[in-house]
C-alpha cells in the first residue's frame, strides 16, 4: 500500500484498556473503519445479577457506512464474545481462521445469527483488502490454536497487533511463531506497534505449553488407582489434546463435562485441531461403568465459577459426578485476579470430600513475558508505541519496557477506552474521545441494567427492603386501611415484632398528619413522608438503610 505523507490513521480502543478482556478496537483512515476482535468480560463482584459485560458500541452505530468489517485474533471469549450481541447492531463481515470462525459460528448458530452474518475463513499469510487498509494474518502461539497477529498496512504506514500472543518454538498444534515475517514487515518500517501486555510484569520467557503435558503425564503415573479429573478452560484446546494424550497412554477413558467445554470440544475435533482416538470419549452417563483407574474427566470451573462443573461437584449437587475419597483433581489454570478466594473455596470444598488436589506446576500462560515482548520491539523496531490487553499498571510497565528498547517516552501512548489517537509520519496525538463504555447483559437484556439498576440491587443486597402499603378513599382522601409494613431481607419478622409495631406507628402518624394538613391528593408527597418518618426510624433505631417502597392503592 502506497504511504503518503500527510495522511493520518485513527486508533480508537472501544474495550480491553483498564481491564483484562472486553477487546476491541476501531481503526479509521478517512472513510473507512475496520474493528480488530469484538471480547466481554466477566462482571465484578459488585454487578449483582449481570451475566456478562461487552463494549458500548455507539461509535460503530454512529458510522456504520464506514465499517468495512471485523478482523478477529483468535477465538477466546475476551476477544469474540461480545459478537452475538454486536453484530445485531453492526451487522459487518467477520474475518477469521478456521478455529475461531468455528467458535464464532457455534455462539451464532445459539443465537439464530449464521444466515444473516457474512463470514470468511482467511489463513496465515493471506490479506484481506477492507476499504483504505490491508490486513495481513501472522502466525503466533498463545493457548488456542489459530491464533494470530495482525499487520494492518495503511497509507499512513504499517500498524502491527500482536493479538494474544507468546513465543512457543515447540507447540502443541501446529508451527512456531512466525518471526520471519515479522522480521521482514520489521525491515519495511513500522509505525506503531500494539502489543500484549498481560504478563508484562513477568521476566524471563513463557514456558512452552508442552511442558504441562509432562506434568500431566508424572501426575497420571503417580495415581494409576484413582480417578482423575482435570479442569481447565474450555478454550484451551492444546491443554485439552494433552490430557487426552495423557488418558490415552494410561488406558482411560474421557468424559467431558460443562457445556462450553463440550461445545469446544466438538468444533476443535471436527476442525482437526484436538486428535481424539476413536472410542475414547464416553458420555457422562457411562462414567458409573468403569473403574476409577479406567477414567479421567475433563471439565470446566477451573476459576471457581458458582455453576461452572466443578463448583457443582465440590458443592455435592452435580447430577452425574459425585467427589470421593481418592479422587485425584488437577486444577490447570492460574486464578485470574479477583477470583482466588472462588478457586480457594472449591479447593478446600474438594479437599474436605477427601479428594486430593493438585494445582502447582499444572499450568502455563498462553501470554508473553517481558523476554519475548523486548523480542517483538527489537524485530519490528516501531516508531510508536501503544500498549494493549491489561489493567491500567500493565500499561505503565509496558511503556516503561518499551521505552528501555529505545522507543521514545513522547512516542509512548497509554490510551484508555474511547480514546481516539492520530498517528501518521507527521503527527501523533491524542485529538479527542468518542463514546464508549460498558453494556450489561442480563439474561435476554443488553444495556437495560445501568449504574441506577445496580445500586438498588446492591441496596437490597446489604440492607434489604420494607414495603408499606395503605388505602385512601378516592373523594375524601381518608386512610381506610393500613399502613401495612412488608419487609424482606431487613430483620426476621417473628422475632421483631416489637419494631414493625413500632415503626407502623411512626408511619400511621405521619400519614394523618399529611391528610389533615390537606395534603391528601399529593401521593407524590405522601410517599415522601413516609420514606422520610420510615427512614428516620429505622435508622435511629438500627443504623440501617433498607429500600423502602410505599404503595398507595386507591378505593372509591
Amino acid at each position: 500500500m502506497q504511504k503518503t505523507e500527510n495522511s493520518s490513521v485513527k486508533i480508537i480502543p472501544l474495550g480491553g484498556l483498564e481491564q483484562i478482556g472486553m477487546n476491541m478496537t476501531a481503526f479509521m483512515y478517512e472513510d473507512s473503519i475496520i474493528v480488530v476482535d469484538c471480547g466481554l468480560s466477566f462482571p465484578d463482584d459488585d454487578m449483582l445479577g449481570i451475566d456478562l459485560v461487552i463494549p458500548d458500541v455507539t461509535f460503530l452505530k454512529e458510522n456504520i457506512d464506514k465499517v468495512k468489517g471485523f478482523v478477529v485474533t483468535h477465538g477466546h471469549e475476551d476477544h469474540i464474545g461480545a459478537f452475538p450481541y454486536v453484530i445485531k447492531e453492526v451487522n459487518k463481515p467477520i474475518y477469521a481462521t478456521k478455529l475461531t470462525m468455528g467458535i464464532i459460528e457455534t455462539k451464532f448458530r445459539e443465537h439464530n445469527l449464521l444466515g444473516t452474518t457474512k463470514r470468511k475463513v482467511v489463513t496465515y499469510g493471506q490479506s484481506i483488502i477492507l476499504g483504505k487498509f490491508r490486513v495481513e494474518f501472522i502466525r503466533t502461539n498463545h493457548s488456542i490454536a489459530d491464533s494470530c497477529a495482525l499487520a494492518i498496512h495503511t497509507p499512513a504506514g504499517v500498524i502491527f497487533h500482536t493479538g494474544d500472543f507468546k513465543v512457543d518454538y515447540t507447540p502443541v498444534f501446529g508451527e512456531p511463531i512466525d518471526l520471519q515475517r515479522f522480521g521482514e514487515i520489521g525491515k519495511k518500517g513500522v509505525l506503531a506497534l500494539l502489543c500484549d501486555s498481560t504478563n508484562v510484569m513477568r521476566p524471563g520467557y513463557t514456558m512452552s505449553e508442552k511442558t504441562v503435558g509432562k506434568t500431566f503425564q508424572t501426575i497420571f503415573d503417580d495415581n494409576p488407582k484413582s480417578r482423575i479429573i482435570v479442569a481447565t478452560f474450555a478454550s484451551n484446546v492444546d491443554r485439552v489434546q494433552q490430557i487426552i494424550n495423557a488418558a490415552c497412554s494410561h488406558g482411560r477413558k474421557v468424559a467431558v463435562e460443562g457445556r462450553s467445554m463440550v461445545n469446544i470440544i466438538n468444533v476443535a475435533s471436527e476442525l482437526g485441531y484436538l486428535q481424539i482416538p476413536d472410542g475414547t470419549l464416553i458420555d457422562s452417563e457411562e462414567i458409573k461403568r468403569y473403574p476409577d483407574d479406567k477414567i479421567t474427566i475433563i471439565t470446566t470451573g477451573s476459576q471457581g465459577e458458582s455453576m461452572a462443573a466443578l463448583s457443582r461437584m465440590a458443592a455435592s449437587i452435580h447430577k452425574k459426578v459425585t467427589i470421593k475419597p481418592g479422587d485425584v483433581i488437577i486444577v490447570s489454570a492460574t486464578p485470574i485476579p479477583g477470583n482466588e478466594k472462588s478457586v480457594a473455596r472449591v479447593i478446600n470444598e474438594l479437599s474436605m470430600k477427601g479428594a486430593k488436589v493438585i494445582f502447582q506446576d499444572t499450568h502455563v500462560s498462553g501470554h508473553a513475558s517481558q523476554e519475548e515482548i523486548k523480542l517483538i520491539y527489537s524485530i519490528l523496531k516501531p516508531k510508536y508505541a501503544v500498549p494493549v490487553h491489561g489493567e491500567y499498571r500493565h500499561l505503565v510497565r509496558h511503556a516503561e519496557l518499551a521505552e528501555s528498547m529505545g522507543i521514545p517516552k513522547d512516542n509512548i501512548f497509554i490510551l484508555s477506552s474511547g480514546d481516539v489517537l492520530e498517528l501518521g509520519p507527521n503527527i501523533a496525538a491524542k485529538v479527542g474521545t468518542v463514546p464508549s463504555g460498558s453494556l450489561m447483559v442480563d439474561g435476554l437484556g443488553v444495556g437495560d441494567v445501568g449504574n441506577i439498576v445496580l445500586r438498588d440491587r446492591q441496596t437490597l443486597a446489604e440492607n434489604g427492603i420494607i414495603i408499606v402499603v395503605l388505602t385512601l378513599d378516592q373523594y375524601t382522601g381518608q386512610l381506610l386501611a393500613g399502613p401495612d409494613i412488608v419487609t424482606r431481607g431487613f430483620v426476621y419478622v417473628r422475632e421483631s415484632e416489637m419494631l414493625i409495631e413500632d415503626a407502623t406507628a411512626v408511619v400511621y402518624e405521619a400519614v394523618v398528619r399529611q391528610i389533615e394538613n390537606g395534603n391528601n391528593a399529593d401521593w407524590s408527597k405522601i410517599k415522601g413522608v413516609i420514606k422520610d418518618s420510615l427512614g428516620d426510624y429505622i435508622w435511629k433505631k438500627m443504623k440501617r438503610t433498607p429500600m423502602i417502597l410505599p404503595i398507595i392503592m386507591e378505593v372509591s
